[in-house]
Formats: structure tokens, C-alpha cells, sequence
């Protein structure tokens, strides 16, 4: 069964910095993509950043590069995201996803709120 965990979320003043982290299992998470997506109040769920699986090519919302950068440790079947210079409009609960055996995999969400 695949699980994805997130955590690291938190409360941050305006220019500061949280790293989220998503802990895998169920699946050869090595072989496979993984992608943060956010959903903020009264707004729909927007992709935020993905990495591929061998190449490790990274990909970014326009919203976020240059302040986000999105890493995996596949020793420890995790994906990250760093955030740096958050902005109010960075508040949104974050998900992690995969897509694996031709199915949508979402963790619960963790909640990251930008707030002097």
C-alpha cells in the first residue's frame, strides 16, 4: 500500500525559511517521480515543484523558482522541499504525490502558514 507522509510544516514570518519533508513506502520509490503540489484557502490544488526519478531533473511553478528547491534521498525514500523566502501568498496546506500503478498517491498535507 502506498503511504506518503508529510511534515516540516509550520508557521514562518515573512522572508523566512521551512524545508518539508515526505517519507515513502509501499513502492520502489527510487523508480518513480514525486511532485509537492499546495492548495491555499478557497483556491484549487497547484502544482509547486517535481524531480524525476534517475535524472533528477527538477521542475518548478513560476510562483516559486529561485525560492524553492525540491530534492530526494532515495537511501531514505524521502522528498523535500526547501522553501526560502516565503511570501504570505505561500500559505497553503502541501501534498506530496506520486503517481504509481496508474493511480493518483497523495499524502494528508501539511500546513505552512506565512504570517508576520
Amino acid at each position: 500500500q502506498v503511504q506518503l507522509v508529510e511534515s516540516g510544516g509550520g508557521l514562518v514570518q515573512p522572508g523566512g525559511s521551512l524545508r518539508l519533508s515526505c517519507a515513502a513506502s509501499g513502492f520502489p520509490f527510487s523508480r518513480y517521480a514525486m511532485s509537492w503540489y499546495r492548495q491555499a484557502p478557497g483556491k484549487e490544488r497547484e502544482w509547486v515543484a517535481s524531480i524525476t526519478s534517475a535524472e533528477l531533473s527538477t521542475s518548478y511553478a513560476d510562483s516559486v523558482k529561485g525560492r524553492f528547491t525540491i530534492s530526494r534521498d532515495n537511501a531514505k525514500s524521502t522528498v523535500y522541499l526547501q522553501m526560502n523566502s516565503l511570501k504570505p501568498e505561500d500559505t497553503a496546506v502541501y501534498f506530496c504525490y506520486a503517481w504509481v500503478n496508474r493511480r493518483n498517491s497523495w499524502g494528508q498535507g501539511t500546513q505552512v502558514t506565512v504570517s508576520s
